[in-house]
This record gives structure tokens, sequence and C-alpha cells, in this order.
């Protein structure tokens, strides 16, 4: 796919005004989800990386993946050249994020984490080292949530309503790493489907609190092996569905799967 040979002026200053209004949008709205209510401080960091079994570390490094993703396309479309396209728009994730760590860093409750940015700084590189290398993504991070009954024991830090435990419930969350097999093993077969692909799953369960000496809670990590579907690869004749399908293929699509925890082997029928 050719990017356009010159800069369109009228598109970027779209796309500035939108990434603008989005981040502060999203900020405004980050402010109201984590921040209100908890006293500010100066700028300091922490070491939070034994935290939450490493679930949050996975979270920043999907976000800043896929708004890397969207990053590139919306460079392209702009009139950027392909490679300025893929770094510009690729580190979309990172700075968006970083902003986030500023905010931690002046929050009493929390503070900037040099493992957050690490983790932002890969899902940035991921989208980046793929884009150069095939011009597509045939390893994809996706995310599936299911709701806990952990929530309703610690409120106040996995969520009261349904979308902030979708955002702070990490026993309800799963990060995926989706393998495009067709993609990634270039089978030359027509018949083999250019969207199947394989994913390995990683979530953890029984966490009422950042620590387990916090609550002594049975917490326990579980490793999945699932199927799955790129929907990026899914092609329709109706424009707007083929829109809405590629808006959401950072999903991981319900699927039977096999869960690996604590020496355990189960099966689940359909797992999201």
């Amino acid at each position: 796919m050719g990017a356009p040979s010159e800069l369109d002026k009228e598109k970027r200053n779209i796309l500035l005004i939108s990434e603008a209004s989005a981040y502060t949008i999203a900020l405004v709205g980050l402010n109201q989800l984590w921040y209100a209510g908890y006293p500010k401080s100066d700028f300091h960091f922490i070491n939070d990386n034994g935290e939450w079994l490493q679930m949050d570390k996975l979270g920043h490094m999907s976000s800043s993946y896929y708004t890397g993703v969207a990053g590139i396309k919306a460079y392209e479309w702009v009139g950027f050249s392909r490679k300025k396209a893929i770094w510009y728009g690729g580190m979309t994730g990172s700075l968006f994020l970083t902003i986030i760590e500023i905010l931690d860093g002046h929050s009493e409750e929390w503070g900037a984490s040099s493992g957050d940015l690490i983790a932002n700084t890969t899902g940035s590189l991921l989208a980046i080292g793929q884009a150069l290398k095939w011009n597509e993504q045939r390893i994809q991070l996706k995310y599936s949530y299911s709701p806990t009954k952990f929530a309703a024991n610690n409120p106040e830090q996995l969520g009261e309503s349904n979308l902030e435990r979708a955002l702070k419930d990490y026993n309800g969350q799963t990060y995926w790493m989706s393998f495009n097999l067709k993609s990634l093993m270039q089978i030359e077969n027509e018949n083999f489907p250019n969207w199947l692909s394989l994913a390995l799953g990683y979530s953890a369960t029984a966490m009422e609190t950042p620590f387990a000496e916090d609550n002594n809670s049975d917490r326990e990590r579980q490793f999945l092996l699932s199927l799955d579907i790129d929907l990026n690869k899914i092609r329709t004749k109706n424009k707007a569905l083929n829109a809405v399908l590629h808006t959401f293929g950072f999903l991981k699509f319900p699927a039977p799967a096999m869960q690996y925890t604590n020496g355990n082997m189960l099966f689940h029928p359909i797992y999201y």
C-alpha cells in the first residue's frame, strides 16, 4: 500500500486537531476515573513492577501498541511518507501514555513508573518493527474481559461501574499475543484462511489489592492457548461493516481455550 506523495495540509490539520481533542478528552476522563479525590504531590517515581502480577504492565503495552497501529494509519492518511508515518504514528501511544505517567508522578497515591515507561515503549516498538519489516501486523496484542467477583471487595481500586471494572479489574482481563498463521508461516495454499490466528494468553486472578501480602490472597497466574480471528483480514462488500470489524480488531474473539494454572490444565468451551 503506497502512501500519498504529498502532505495534505488540510488532512494534517484535521489530524492534529483530532489528536489534541482526543488527548484532552482522554486525560479529563482518566482524571475523573483514576485521580479524582486523591491528593497531589511533587513529581516522583515508584517501583510498582511487582504489583498485580504484572497485568497492569501488559495493559500499558497493549494500549501503546494499538494506539501506535492507529497512529501509523492516521499519519499515512495525512500524506506522510511510509517511513515517517510508521515512526511518528507508531510512537503516538508512548507519547500519550507518557502524559499519563506525568499525572501518576504528581499523584500522592501513585507515582511515575519506569516499568510502565518500558511497557509503553515495547508496545510502540512492536507496532513499528512489524510495519517496517512486513508492512503489516502479523503478531497482534489483544484484550478480553469478563466480570469477576473480586471487584466488589475493593471497588475503590478495581472499579465501581462496569466501565471502570473493564479498565481496573485485572482479575477479569486477559492479554493475548495473536499470531496470524498464514502470514507468519507464508502459507501459499489459497484455501487456508488468512484470518486464522493462534493466540497465547496471560491472565491472573484472586487479586484484590496490588500485593499478595496485603490480603494473603491465593492469587494465581493463568496461561492460555486459543484460536483467534484476525478481523483486519476480513473483507466484506460493505465498507461500513469493514470499518467496524477493523475498529474492534483489538478484541480477542471468543473461542475454546486451554488454560494452565499451577500445574493443572483446564479446558474452556468458550473463553473470553
